[in-house]
């Protein structure tokens, strides 16, 4: 499939289901952590980037088996880049809406928030969670490197406005980046913007999966710890910090079966897509797919690395697998 990827067993989310529309990164900023990779042109012009047709007949084709749309817990609309720039996000999420009972949620970077369009487009979600990595412009500029004509000041008046008329649940993602936007300075400014918002909890994050710029470190466990706590006082807010992944253990189900060469095909294809995605470890494919075992993820990829098709990056001293080539995507609850 093209869009359709996943499920995906998300700290955040459960097990969702992600549908990513674009076929390459579309984006109006250029984050140094970003995990798809550099922004090679930024972009800020709303527009049929893919087709809505197509989408909708993939999400149609995949939630026609009953079965398998009974074992997700979320559909998460996402994209290599910035969903919101795509003009049919309001089509595509009432088709969503329409297929059955699943909860729709959106991974949005937050920029576009003051389009009246945009906000009525999100309105079909249960869930929106947009993100705010900086309130001081020094802060902004040196995560978030934005497209020239996105002002810090208009994207938080956004995020206000659409944080007063959605209906749904918010919860802002804030990602802190060593020696960036991590000062107390960053945070008492983050606090006054967050004040003017209706949110429901707070996802903290920093650098944890290999970023698009190798110099980007995340922020200690302490420092974030002593961070959350100041939200949580300061706001009254659940503060979730990112410490679970990626080291939680594969899950106990059973694991499964390896001896059908048309299942294990069929498998190795949902893995490269997931992975083309996003940078995962062993421990992140096994806990979606139920392999056995990061050594049988191991095994099972280790045509994949010979054939060049895929790659291994250690960061944080954790092996990730990634696709080769640098186009990378994103998660269907993690942020991007």
């Amino acid at each position: 499939m093209d869009y359709i990827f996943g499920p995906v067993q998300s700290r955040r989310l459960g097990r969702s289901l992600g549908i990513d529309l674009f076929s390459k990164k579309i984006c109006n900023l250029n984050c140094v952590y970003c995990e798809v990779g550099p922004t090679r042109s930024l972009v800020c012009r709303r527009s049929a980037y893919s087709p809505v047709r197509l989408i909708c007949e993939e999400i149609d084709g995949w939630c026609a088996d009953p079965r398998r749309l009974a074992a997700v817990d979320v559909l998460t609309v996402t994209a290599k880049g910035e969903p919101t720039l795509h003009s049919g996000l309001g089509d595509i999420l009432n088709h969503l809406k329409a297929r059955g009972d699943k909860p729709v949620a959106v991974l949005t970077n937050g920029t576009t928030l003051l389009d009246k369009d945009v906000r009525r487009d999100l309105m079909a979600a249960d869930l929106v969670v947009p993100s705010l990595d900086a309130a001081r412009d020094e802060g902004f500029a040196r995560v978030d490197r934005p497209a020239g004509e996105l002002e810090l000041a208009a994207i938080i008046d956004g995020l206000v406005l659409f944080s007063r008329s959605f209906p749904g649940k918010i919860w802002l993602e804030i990602l802190l980046v060593q020696g960036l936007n991590d000062t107390s300075e960053d945070i008492a400014a983050l606090l006054t913007a967050l004040r003017r918002m209706r949110i429901d909890r707070v996802q903290l994050n920093t650098v944890v999966r290999p970023p698009a710029e190798a110099w980007a470190r995340p922020v200690s466990q302490e420092r974030l710890i002593t961070i959350a706590g100041q939200l949580h006082r300061e706001l009254g807010l659940p503060v979730d910090l990112p410490f679970a992944s990626p080291g939680i253990p594969a899950t106990e189900a059973a694991p499964t079966a390896m001896t059908d060469p048309a299942i294990l095909a069929e498998i190795k294809d949902d893995i490269l897509h997931m992975v083309q995605r996003r940078p995962c470890t062993a421990v992140d494919i096994d806990r979606t797919f139920r392999l056995g075992g990061p050594e049988k993820v191991a095994q099972l990829l280790d045509s994949f690395l010979h054939a060049g098709i895929l790659q291994r990056q250690a960061h944080g001293g954790i092996w990730y697998y990634q696709a080769t080539g640098g186009m990378r995507g994103v998660d269907p609850g993690e942020p991007a």
